[in-house]
């Protein structure tokens, strides 16, 4: 590793989160669309939908927290494609800097910026009634998952903001990620569900960390699910990172 890396992701991280500060419609956009998607679905469809539960936001929540995350690291691969455009990273060559710092500082500032997405559907949800059971140690738990499953979509990110041919194609990697929690745990108990869609539901990662977070929140038992959602989290990110890294080798050899 570089001797500067630390310092020269330090730099580069402050230029990425002043590009982000100076347009918070990027911020207010990634958490608009989970906010509409949660109040549509606890005032509209809430009476309708049986989770066997007092608060249906109690159980939503976790779900729209996941889909929060894919919607902002979708524009961490915008952001990188920008880049990519506009010549930066090759300037950026010719300087002596860790030349992994630049991808760093796009992830960290993708922590960043899904934190204050996160806080505010969060906020929202305690308007709407959502109330928690949980201690510091569950909750220190939420993070530790939200934290693990933000960077394993991050170097997910990473991949089509290098490689994508245009803006669009940057962007449109999410849509997937933010459908796959309607095909789990997050909405309706699976149960409910068609035998072959269950058995999706019931096998994907989604369900899973979805469930570890709704335990930990709501201060009930959380069995193996959390084992799962770490194992999921923890084998994405490996899988994103290796392939994100070579991406980008190819990209500035």
């Amino acid at each position: 590793m570089n001797k500067h890396f630390f310092g020269d992701t330090t730099v580069l991280l402050g230029r990425s989160v002043k590009h982000v500060t100076r347009s918070m419609d990027t911020i207010i956009t990634t958490a608009m669309m989970p906010v509409a998607m949660m109040l549509m679905f606890v005032y509209v469809f809430g009476g309708a939908i049986n989770t066997g539960t007092d608060s249906y936001v109690n159980y939503l929540l976790p779900g729209i927290l996941l889909i929060t995350v894919a919607s902002g690291v979708a524009y961490t691969a915008l952001r990188l494609f920008t880049d990519m455009k506009s010549g930066i990273f090759e300037r950026f060559q010719s300087l002596p800097i860790a030349r992994s710092g630049v991808l760093w500082a796009h992830v960290l500032t993708s922590l960043v910026a899904n934190l204050v997405s996160l806080v505010i559907v969060i906020g929202v949800a305690l308007v709407m009634g959502f109330r928690s059971g949980a201690g510091v140690a569950a909750w220190l738990a939420v993070a530790g998952i939200l934290l693990l499953f933000t960077l394993a979509l991050t170097w997910l990110a990473v991949i089509p903001g290098l490689s994508a041919k245009s803006v669009d194609g940057a962007g449109a990697f999410s849509y997937p990620l933010i459908f796959l929690p309607f095909l789990s745990s997050a909405f309706v108990p699976t149960a409910t569900m068609p035998g072959p869609v269950r058995a999706f539901a019931e096998h994907q990662p989604v369900t899973s960390i979805v469930n570890a977070l709704r335990a930990l929140l709501t201060g009930g038992p959380v069995g193996t699910d959390i084992w799962t959602a770490l194992a999921w989290c923890a084998g994405l990110l490996v899988v994103a990172y290796f392939f994100a890294t070579i991406t980008y080798r190819r990209k500035i050899s």
